[in-house]
């Protein structure tokens, strides 16, 4: 794949809709630790990086809308050192916590936010290295 500055180097892109980009991007940031990359208009798209992985924010216009209250529709699940200390990072800046860290069988600690625009996120730790076997899953295309 090509480089290019204009665009997150992640593989896997999600595309969020907030009413105020910039207010959302300052959010995400002191909210879940999010570093802005690039800022297109004032108001219309923000690249914001995690690791290595990204997200885009996108103002609201034409089909582009905010998640309703009572239905979810997606999920960004973002992988991090300390689950319990990022959970408190969020709670501090007024996330809704759904779920509060919770260790699974399958090797990581999760907890699940609502950012000030509806959307839903899941945090998740490593805690082992466990085949999927051991818990019920499947590996497929392994390698």
């Amino acid at each position: 794949m090509r480089a290019n500055r204009s665009i997150p180097a992640a593989t896997v892109i999600p595309v969020l809709t907030y009413p105020d980009v910039r207010a959302a991007v300052a959010w995400l940031s002191a909210a879940f630790g999010f570093v802005e990359q690039v800022r297109i208009g004032e108001n219309h798209r923000a690249q914001l990086r995690f690791g290595d992985g990204a997200v885009i924010i996108a103002d609201m216009r034409g089909d582009r809308h905010l998640p309703r209250p009572g239905e979810v529709t997606h999920a960004v699940m973002v992988r991090v050192d300390d689950a319990r200390a990022h959970c408190e990072q969020a709670r501090a800046h007024g996330a809704g916590i759904l779920m509060e860290p919770t260790d699974f069988e399958y090797g990581e600690r999760q907890y699940k936010a609502e950012d000030l625009a509806g959307h839903q996120w899941t945090f998740s730790e490593t805690l082992a290295d466990v085949a999927p076997e051991e818990w019920g899953g499947t590996s497929v295309n392994a390698g």
